[in-house]
């Protein structure tokens, strides 16, 4: 396991649940892409409810169930390794918003409890 302490990038990747790459989702793809370049790490979350670029609304609301709700992939690692991946990542994004921010990191450590690392 690498470590990544101090000051590292946060790569924020925001789609639709229903956007594809390949067959897959984008998000599975990109965490695939992520995990063979041996990315830190990455975390897929799944939002309830909220619009882009057009305005048009993505809710999970039981009124109105959207079957393309917003996902959002975060990636914490260095500068260089974000900048080594991204123009892959730019290449599956077909709508969405792609941010990127420094972050301090605190703690990265995988639990050796369950053999699970981040």
């Amino acid at each position: 396991m690498k470590e990544l302490t101090g000051e590292q990038v946060l790569l924020r990747i925001m789609l639709g649940e229903s956007d594809k790459q390949d067959g897959k989702p984008t998000y599975q793809a990109i965490v695939e892409l992520l995990r063979r370049e041996k990315i830190s790490g990455a975390t897929v979350l799944r939002g309830i409810t909220g619009y882009g670029a057009h305005s048009h609304p993505h809710t999970a609301n039981i009124l109105r169930l959207s079957q393309d709700l917003p996902v959002v992939v975060e990636v914490v690692d260095s500068q260089e390794n974000i900048d080594r991946v991204l123009p892959q990542i730019e290449q599956y994004i077909h709508g969405g918003l792609i941010t990127m921010e420094k972050v301090r990191v605190i703690k990265y450590i995988g639990d050796n409890r369950q053999g699970l690392s981040p």
